[in-house]
């Protein structure tokens, strides 16, 4: 029954009875006539029913099923009038057959007995409504329909109790109040019985819907809402139940109103999260179902009503995963790892790679620093290239590309490019690895250390100015750096590139690839340089001072 049809109105229904059945004989009474001509032509016949003139009638009325005519001229048939057309009555054979078998049906009534009919609504009127059932009319007044007169009623199917069946006028009653009152104060025991009694029964999962799912429990549906089916929180109904499954469930409420029972799954079943402690721990190993899939993660049910989140970090060690979905499937049983365990909130963290040995652990068993490998590069970005060894990827920074410091990631691979590398650090604890191309090259530096050394003097040219000093080439690929106090008696400002500077070369550092050269300590070193060439000569009757003399006079 849908209570939302129902409408109420304090009618005289006993004035409204009697006129819905004001008997007249050009609608209700059974007339014996006789067929006195058939005009196929004009496709009517003649009947005499007792008139001043004979009744016509439309011989489809009269046809079989196959088209042919079910009576001859001179065959008794009965009719009723249904009007006149001038003085010659029009009579119905169709409606003869429905007032006899309604007059049937009520000769064989036993009031003793309690009639449930299932019609539909064939007429509306004033008065009330029309049900057509099994071939029979019966009349609901409008007071017991329980419907909304706004609402297009006709060809709606309705349940209705026959209340009442009057032999003298051939007619009878039926009541739909009667019989949603009827189930109404069944709800109303059932469901106070359900709340008073707070027992679990078994119910029959009637109807799924998005909100939740209808179960019948002993004749009366109550509402199962998605939050109140499970303790692991709102789920969707219908990938746990179906049509037709026993469920076990406990009242919550009654709304006797709106006749709205609220009925509880989870309430029926013991709630996990209060002896979480007594059936699992963080550490522990558990087999779970993947039951959903996200794209930040999936959920996993872990059996006793309880459900898991698995992060789309915890899935695996590769972090390019793009998609759970690639890696995990609805339905699949896997073994996972409890990592968190929140009480409050009541919520599960599981993870799939703790349980996994680590990459950079198995890439650590067959691979050391030093060793030359072939990778895959996977993407280039401003600092450098991650490349692929295996199943892990490393990082060569541009620093570590070439000996050519305007070489870097960008401008030298493109993703896809297998490229040799040398693996120059593996860090465990941070699963880092750090790799290097330049590694595989003799540094220039080494080189130029071979025919240099500190406190030579040596000519460069000027590549690049900073704040801090200016960098000068010495030859090919090898560059130094003279610090801005180190220019003096120089003037930063008024170096140009292109501009050869002399100096002194003060830092050879060639585990850090690094030259410093100064021109302050040129000086230095020519007066050095002149001290030792006149030391050289033994020439005790020169003093320093004119040595220095003669020097400034150059």
């Amino acid at each position: 029954m849908k209570f939302e049809d129902i409408e109420i109105e304090d009618v005289d229904f006993g004035a409204m009875l009697e006129e819905s059945f004001k008997r007249e004989e050009s609608s209700n009474d059974l007339i014996e006539g006789k067929i006195v001509k058939i005009n196929e032509g004009d496709n009517q016949a003649l009947i005499d029913i007792g008139r001043k003139k004979e009744a016509v009638i439309s011989l489809d009325q009269l046809r079989n099923s196959d088209g042919t005519l079910a009576f001859s001229e001179g065959d008794n048939i009965d009719v009723i009038i249904t009007g006149a057309r001038g003085e010659r009555p029009i009579v119905s054979y169709e409606l003869a057959k429905k007032r006899a078998a309604l007059n049937a049906f009520i000769e064989s009534y036993d009031d003793t007995q309690e009639y449930l009919i299932e019609g539909t609504i064939t007429k509306k009127n004033k008065g009330g409504y029309v049900i057509e059932c099994d071939g029979l009319e019966f009349f609901m007044p409008r007071t017991l329909s329980y419907l909304n007169q706004k609402n297009d009623t006709v060809g709606k199917k309705i349940k209705a109790i026959i209340t009442k069946v009057d032999k003298d006028k051939g007619s009878v009653v039926v009541s739909r109040k009667e019989l949603i009152d009827r189930e109404g104060n069944k709800i109303d025991e059932i469901a106070n019985k359900l709340l008073e009694d707070k027992i679990i029964v078994e119910g029959t999962v009637k109807m799924i819907t998005s909100y939740g799912i209808f179960v019948d429990v002993g004749g009366v549906d109550g509402l199962v809402h998605y939050s109140h089916i499970s303790h692991k929180g709102p789920v969707n109904p219908s990938k746990y139940y179906k049509e037709g499954d026993k469920v076990n469930v406990i009242a919550l409420e009654y709304d006797k109103k709106k006749k709205h029972l609220s009925l509880s799954i989870k309430n029926a079943h013991n709630d996990p999260w209060k002896e979480i402690g007594n059936i699992i721990s963080v550490g522990d190993t558990a087999t779970a179902t993947i039951s959903n899939i996200e794209a930040y993660g999936a959920f996993v049910d872990l059996g006793e009503d309880l459900e898991a989140f698995l992060h789309v970090s915890e899935i695996s060690w590769d972090k390019n995963v793009k998609h759970p979905s690639d890696y995990l499937t609805i339905g699949d049983q896997i073994k996972v790892e409890v990592i968190e365990i929140d009480r409050e909130k009541k919520r599960l963290r599981v993870s799939l790679k703790n349980l996994v040995d680590k990459p950079i652990d198995t890439f650590a068993t067959s691979h050391k620093v030093g060793d030359i490998v072939k990778g895959t590069v996977t993407s280039v970005t401003d600092f450098g290239a991650f490349v692929k060894i295996g199943a892990i990827e490393g990082l060569l920074h541009n620093q570590e590309i070439s000996w050519d410091k305007s070489i870097n990631a960008k401008n030298a691979f493109h993703v896809g490019d297998e490229i040799e590398v040398k693996i120059i650090n593996i860090d465990t604890k941070t699963s880092k690895i750090s790799l290097s191309k330049k590694a595989m090259e003799d540094s220039p530096l080494k080189k130029f250390a071979l025919e240099h050394k500190v406190g030579d003097v040596v000519t460069g040219t000027v590549k690049d100015k900073k704040d801090f000093g200016v960098f000068i080439a010495l030859g090919d690929k090898v560059d130094a750096l003279i610090r801005t106090e180190d220019l003096a008696p120089l003037n930063i400002e008024e170096i140009e590139k292109g501009q050869e500077i002399q100096g002194v070369i003060v830092l050879l550092d060639q585990a850090n690839d690094k030259i410093r050269v100064s021109v302050r300590r040129l000086e230095r070193q020519q007066e050095k340089d002149a001290v030792a060439k006149v030391n050289s000569k033994q020439d005790d009757s020169m003093t320093l001072g004119d040595v220095l003399k003669d020097q400034l006079k150059k």
